[in-house]
Parts: C-alpha cells; sequence; structure tokens
C-alpha cells in the first residue's frame, strides 16, 4: 500500500551539513564581484595590493601550520577571505611591501595565536588594517582617484616602493569623501557614493554591489541579517537626528550610508562568525553599539572613519553581550 519505509531514529535528524569550506567559498563568491569592479575602477594598482594580500594571508597559514606541525588549513579558505578583505580595506596605491606585512600580521596575530579559526576573538583582516594604521598611517590615508585613464598601463612609484622607504606618490592623489567633509565641509553626490565613483579604499567601490553580495549569503542562510541591518539602521537613525538639528554642520544620512567603508565593514567583517554574538537580542544589541560608534567617531573623532575601530570594540563585547542577556535557567 505504501511504497515509503518509515524510519525512526533518535534526535538529532540531520539531513545535510554545511562545512566551513562551503561557507567560506560563498563568502567569495559574494566579494568576487566587489573585487572585480575595484579592480576594474583604480586597474593594475588595485590589482596588485589585493593579489599581494591574498599571497601574504594564504601563505603566512600555510607556513605557521607546517612548522607547529599540524595539517595546512588554507583549503577551507578563511585565509583567502582574509586576504581579500584586507586588501579591499587599503588604498589602491598602498606599497607592496607593507601590504605583505599586513597580511602576515593579519593571520599571525589576528588568528593563529588565538588557535586558528574559530577561535580568532576580532576579525583577522582588521587586526591587520589597525596594525598598518598605526604603523604607516601616511601611506595608508594616501589616495587615488578612480577610472584613470591610464590605469590599466601604469603602475604607480608608491605600489612599488622598496620596503622601508618613504613611498613617493605620483600623478593625482586627492581626498575621500568622508575626509571631505570632515575637514572641509564637502559632502558627494549619494548616487556616485553608491555606485563607487569615488576615491577611498579598494573596497570603496560600489555599496550596490557589496549590498547584493550580502542578499546572496543571507538567502544561503550563511549570514546573520539582523547584524547589517542593526549597523545601517543605527548610523541612518542617529546621524538622520544629527541632520535634523541642523544640515549645516551634519551630513545626510544617506551619505554616511554609502561614505566609507561601512558598507563592507557591515555586510562582510561585522557579520563575522567567531567575533559576533550568537543569540538574536545579542546580535542587535552588538550592531548597534557599532553604527552608533561609527557615527560618534565619524563626527566627533579625530579621524573621518570609524568602521574599522567600531567593529573591533564590537568583537570585544561580543561573549560579554551573550553572557549579559543569557536567560536564567529557572530555579537558579
Amino acid at each position: 500500500m505504501f511504497s515509503k519505509t518509515l524510519r525512526i531514529s533518535s534526535s538529532p535528524h540531520i539531513n545535510k551539513g554545511v562545512g566551513v569550506d562551503v561557507i567560506m567559498r560563498n563568502v567569495i563568491y559574494a566579494l568576487l564581484p566587489v573585487t572585480v569592479f575595484a579592480i576594474y575602477a583604480f586597474g593594475i594598482n588595485a590589482l596588485l595590493v589585493i593579489l599581494t594580500s591574498l599571497i601574504a594571508c594564504v601563505l603566512t597559514e600555510h607556513l605557521l601550520n607546517k612548522f607547529s606541525n599540524r595539517p595546512s588549513t588554507i583549503a577551507d579558505g578563511s585565509a583567502v577571505i582574509t586576504g581579500l578583505l584586507l586588501g579591499l580595506t587599503l588604498p589602491p596605491i598602498f606599497p607592496l611591501w607593507m601590504t605583505f606585512i599586513g597580511g602576515v600580521l593579519a593571520i599571525a596575530l589576528g588568528k593563529f595565536v588565538f588557535g586558528g579559526l574559530g577561535y580568532n576573538a576580532f576579525n583577522p583582516a582588521l587586526v591587520g588594517r589597525a596594525i598598518l594604521q598605526a604603523a604607516f598611517p601616511v601611506a595608508i590615508t594616501t589616495w587615488h582617484p578612480a577610472f584613470l585613464a591610464d590605469r590599466f598601463t601604469r603602475v604607480s612609484e608608491s605600489v612599488l616602493t622598496f620596503p622601508f622607504a618613504k613611498p613617493v606618490v605620483d600623478g593625482i592623489s586627492g581626498a575621500t569623501p568622508l575626509s571631505a567633509f570632515k575637514f572641509d565641509q564637502v559632502t558627494t553626490e549619494s548616487a556616485d557614493l553608491a555606485m563607487g565613483l569615488i576615491s577611498g579604499s579598494i573596497g570603496e567601490t560600489s555599496s550596490v554591489l557589496i549590498a547584493l553580495g550580502g542578499l546572496y549569503l543571507i538567502a544561503r542562510k550563511m549570514m546573520n541579517w539582523r547584524i547589517p541591518v542593526a549597523i545601517l539602521g543605527a548610523v541612518y537613525v542617529l546621524s538622520g537626528i544629527l541632520y535634523w538639528i541642523n544640515p549645516e554642520i551634519y551630513p545626510s544620512p544617506e551619505f554616511m550610508l554609502f561614505s566609507g567603508g561601512l558598507m563592507l565593514g557591515a555586510v562582510f567583517m561585522a557579520t563575522d562568525m567567531v567575533g559576533s554574538p550568537i543569540t538574536p537580542l545579542g546580535v542587535v544589541i552588538y550592531g548597534i553599539f557599532i553604527g552608533l560608534l561609527v557615527v560618534v567617531i565619524r563626527i566627533w573623532g579625530g579621524l573621518p572613519e570609524g568602521v574599522m575601530y567600531a567593529i573591533l570594540l564590537g568583537n570585544s563585547l561580543s561573549p560579554h553581550i551573550d553572557r549579559l542577556i543569557r536567560p536564567k535557567v529557572y530555579g537558579t
């Protein structure tokens, strides 16, 4: 009468498991459109910076595993993601030797010293970028315009700077939209910001493509949508209130959303499964904290950008957030 066999078994009832390598591979897929567009916008300089960051991260992870007598973990793809994200946070004419150092330290100090993948307290790419920010503040705040006519045929002298020599910035350089507003009160059109028609870090290219990558991961259930929504919502609300109070002093909420590395950080860095809370309420608190801190640093801090520091501070609070909101066991 029935063609199917009824199977009775105890829990857990697991039909399909998704491994770390599958998740990492999908994150790489989501980052590819952003990376390709960034190379199209900044040319061969951006390509060299991203490749150097990738090589440094993958090579460091492989060698550290080998020297510690552990099996190589480069096949899981996490080092590739760290390399991609670190490269995307750097200026397009950032010296390659500095980029390589950043990749080595991102893996060694941001990941390996904590015990490897799954144990790192902070996003490794942001750890590497924070060290570069402290060590090379001038080079990491030297920008280059996008869509130059010779971007595919000419390599900047700054990119090829000899190790430990002072970078020579050739050609045209300019301010990012955030620094232009911070120091000169000059704003940029929201459409240009959203499409990436501006100067800045390599990953400050297209907020639209970043958002599409995030939607892809959300659809695959490989990203907690509450985190980017909470971050972007907090930024929009607080900056909107400030703009309503005095639009002559404070930028519009649209400018705050699409400028700088906010979109890249909210979608691909703050959502790090290891560095973010695990409870539904926890991730919302975590996201709101990061979003509010981004606005505070951008408006009242000494730097025009605050995404990196906001996410790293959010990472440090993540376990405490989960601990504070954990429901008490009945009877205790």
